[in-house]
């Protein structure tokens, strides 16, 4: 379970004021096993604070690159408090990685200054696909638990 390496400094009941808030989760389907991890994670840490997994709206797109037009599309319905976009790129041996990887972030860096709604991007960019285990519920925690954590702070501002 993810909740088994919380963050020590998160305030659960400073986060729970944002159950009434509207999430919206924007996932990969690429490197499922990684995804389904994260997705655990952050439904977990939702229930945590008061919102139930059918209160959130997921949507899926093919892989990481895909994440940027997902965000946009969910972000320009104007019905979200904030938006959590989820993915995994793992490195092989082309500089595929790289291209993926910087694309995502500068493309969600720009929805979030032009855009009306906050996005969290939790984007797994790891090595190899035990660093990714390792990150998604593994002995280096949930990214997916603690970036919903993120996705609950950044809407209550």
């Amino acid at each position: 379970m993810s909740t088994k390496h919380r963050p020590s400094n998160l305030d659960l009941d400073k986060l729970k004021s944002a159950s009434n808030k509207k999430f919206a989760i924007v996932c990969s389907e690429w490197n499922p096993e990684i995804i389904n991890r994260l997705l655990d994670g952050a439904y977990d840490f939702f229930e945590e604070i008061g919102i139930s997994k059918n209160k959130i709206d997921e949507l899926k797109v093919p892989g990481s690159f895909e994440l940027i037009f997902g965000c946009y599309k969910v972000q320009s319905s104007k019905k979200y408090d904030a938006i959590l976009a989820i993915g995994s790129v793992i490195r092989g041996e082309t500089s595929h990685f790289k291209y993926i990887s910087q694309s995502v972030f500068d493309g969600i860096k720009d929805l979030n200054t032009n855009g009306n709604s906050p996005i969290i991007l939790c984007l797994l960019t790891d090595d190899n696909y035990q660093q990714s285990l390792d990150r998604s519920g593994g002995k280096h925690g949930n990214k997916g638990y603690d970036c919903a954590a993120a996705t609950a702070k950044i809407s209550l501002i």
